[in-house]
């Protein structure tokens, strides 16, 4: 889905037509031996926030609807609330199928969209659009990277989490 930040953000690509990204990209090594390209894949931060509200586009009308407004009212912006989420799987070992040797251990992040509120032209309190009913449930749960590692590896988790943590970062600094 088209869209633009402003400002652009920092240290993060200006395509936005982006897929699954290879968790370490740019990685020539491998971590604990496991070849890198087995370690993780991702969605970058702001597209998969993108896919999700545009996945909300006709509960996010609706509440606009049930409020009495129509979408021309968000001039101001909007704001999104997402809880994020990081769980060990278990052991996959047994799961992963044919292919190379992978870690016995995955670890899932992902996030949930919690509510949309709109700020009305010339209201100083803001609106709340969106309200997730269920957030606990794995249907509004979205992922974001899958990782195979043990989820007591820190060190391997911070490599992997680090360039999702500088996006939402980004995220923060722009509209």
């Amino acid at each position: 889905h088209l869209f633009e930040w402003q400002p652009a953000l920092k240290n993060v690509s200006s395509s936005w037509d982006v897929g699954i990204i290879d968790g370490l990209s740019g990685w020539t090594s491998s971590v604990d031996d496991v070849p890198a390209d087995t370690i993780a894949r991702r969605f970058r931060y702001d597209v998969a926030l993108v896919s999700a509200l545009k996945d909300l586009e006709e509960d996010i009308m609706e509440g606009l609807k049930e409020r009495g407004l129509d979408d021309s009212t968000c001039t101001s912006g909007f704001t999104v609330v997402v809880k994020e989420s990081c769980d060990g799987m278990g052991d996959v070992s047994e799961k992963h199928g044919s292919g190379p040797a992978v870690p016995e251990k995955a670890v899932r992040f992902s996030f949930t969209i919690m509510s949309i509120s709109i700020r009305a032209e010339g209201e100083e309190d803001a609106i709340t659009i969106f309200q997730e009913q269920k957030p606990n449930s794995e249907l509004s749960c979205r992922p974001l990277c899958l990782m195979f590692v043990d989820e007591s590896d820190h060190e391997t988790l911070t490599a992997i989490l680090g360039p999702v943590v500088a996006e939402r970062k980004a995220m923060l600094e722009s509209r």
